[in-house]
């Protein structure tokens, strides 16, 4: 079994109502409680919104700064990820579609290694 990242990042979401974001939820839960069924779940989570809680860590200036800050501000600030463990890029992109249209967003799949 090979493992992947399915994941967005945030600017993908786009401008929505609360409501919908609220009817999104549940489809999103029910991918993962497949997910689970099917034996193929390793993790999945939503990461904090709020930056003012994000901590930094960057080394690559040769010494290491830990900061009680997020990075600098870029455009990719990773919103959510499931990591799930398959037979094939077949399953992969399968489990990504259904995350995908169940969040009503672009997801990319990655094999991590």
């Amino acid at each position: 079994m090979t493992q992947y990242i399915i994941y967005f990042n945030q600017t993908w979401v786009g401008e929505h109502s609360r409501e919908w974001f609220a009817s999104r939820g549940p489809l999103a839960k029910a991918v993962i409680e497949q997910i689970k069924a099917a034996g193929t779940y390793v993790f999945a989570a939503g990461v904090d919104e709020d930056l003012a809680s994000a901590f930094s860590a960057d080394a690559t200036s040769g010494t290491l700064v830990v900061a009680d800050a997020p990075m600098p501000v870029n455009e990719a600030r990773i919103g959510g990820l499931t990591i799930i463990d398959v037979p094939n890029e077949q399953s992969a992109k399968m489990w990504g579609g259904k995350i995908a249209e169940a969040c009503g967003w672009p997801q990319e799949i990655r094999r991590v290694y």
